[in-house]
């Protein structure tokens, strides 16, 4: 993932017609909205290549609007890491926090903290909780929450020739995009395809946490099997876990299927040869781009925030839903005939 950013740049025009991506164009002079200013950039952890490709987004944004951002965080994707980094931001009067919420209750009183000294918070990548939104002015999300959850049963559903159990192995237990992606997946998986089933009968029983961590995502994809030797497939919902579920497989040489949310410069090894068929993600290098220029307009206050309001990113306008939340668009889907196209992006 340390690729310089010229080759995304150079590569924007192929990930923009696919992705709707805004990193391609500045706003044209930048009109109504903030410029200089400075910015704390939180991940759910630094030690992540899906992060990284974050940052470059937002880095690039920072660029065009003149601001000084700092990529702040630790290795380990929890609420009580990110509350330090947080705090940090506060004594240091940042202008603006950008955060991707590793817990989406513990950060909270941190944010509203934030937001009493006169920092614009935004979430991006992973929200707060919903009775929490108040906490942030808007939330940059990467497609809608069920489109992501269905989309990931329908790839496993494809490899696994549409019958059989499957398994998940997420992120955390707090991580609140991979749940509300996984509540999705539930009742979906059930209705759409009669011949699939969770394993041990419930979607409750079917989930591993991985927790973000290659040695433990490891160990839990071994755990699934274990516990479960006739699993069809297994749904990562995160870039470490899938990345993880298929080295092991690989090694292992096992047969269960593995799909899920990669980066297509991890994965492409993998789904070259044949050990994945086909992975998912949106551009997380826009989800990074798309929440400066909306700190940018907050800060000019030419943005609220609200259900209705809208703001500009590149080339692109983004409206805000219900929810306080501003969508990139769907997912898109990597496989053999693609992957060597995004593999050198991000």
């Amino acid at each position: 993932m340390q690729k310089k950013f010229t080759r995304v740049a150079a590569a924007a025009a192929i990930v923009g017609a696919l992705f709707a991506t805004s990193v391609v164009a500045p706003a044209s002079a930048a009109t109504g909205i903030k410029t200089g200013l400075r910015i704390a950039v939180i991940p759910k952890q630094v030690n992540s290549g899906y992060f990284e490709a974050w940052n470059k987004g937002a880095q690039k944004a920072c660029k065009e609007l003149k601001a000084k951002c700092d990529f702040i965080g630790g290795t380990k994707a929890t609420g009580a890491v990110q509350v330090q980094f947080i705090n940090k931001a506060i004594q240091k009067k940042y202008d603006a926090i950008i955060v991707a919420a590793a817990d989406q209750n513990a950060i909270v009183p941190s944010l509203k903290k934030a937001q009493a000294a006169g920092i614009v918070v935004i979430t991006s990548d992973a929200d707060v909780a919903a009775a929490s939104a108040s906490a942030r002015t808007v939330a940059i999300a990467p497609s809608e929450a069920s489109r992501i959850g269905t989309a990931e049963v329908d790839w496993a559903a494809d490899a696994a020739g549409k019958k059989g159990t499957v398994a998940i192995l997420s992120a955390a237990a707090t991580a609140a995009n991979q749940n509300v992606w996984i509540a999705a997946m539930g009742p979906y998986l059930t209705k759409t395809y009669p011949d699939m089933k969770w394993v041990g009968g419930s979607l409750e029983k079917a989930i591993f946490y991985g927790d973000d961590d290659t040695t433990k995502s490891t160990a839990q994809f071994n755990a699934i099997l274990a516990q479960y030797p006739d699993v069809a497939a297994v749904i990562a919902p995160t870039t470490v876990g899938v990345l993880a579920a298929a080295a092991e497989k690989k090694k292992k040489n096992l047969t269960v299927k593995v799909t899920g949310l990669g980066l297509p410069s991890e994965m492409a090894p993998y789904i070259k040869d044949g050990t994945v068929e086909k992975v998912g993600l949106w551009n997380p290098i826009d989800l990074g781009y798309v929440a400066i220029y909306a700190a940018g307009h907050a800060k000019a206050k030419t943005f609220t925030g609200k259900i209705g309001s809208s703001f500009k990113a590149g080339t692109k306008t983004y409206k805000v839903v219900t929810g306080g939340i501003a969508y990139l668009g769907d997912p898109f889907t990597f496989t053999k005939s693609n992957i060597a196209t995004f593999e050198k992006v991000y």
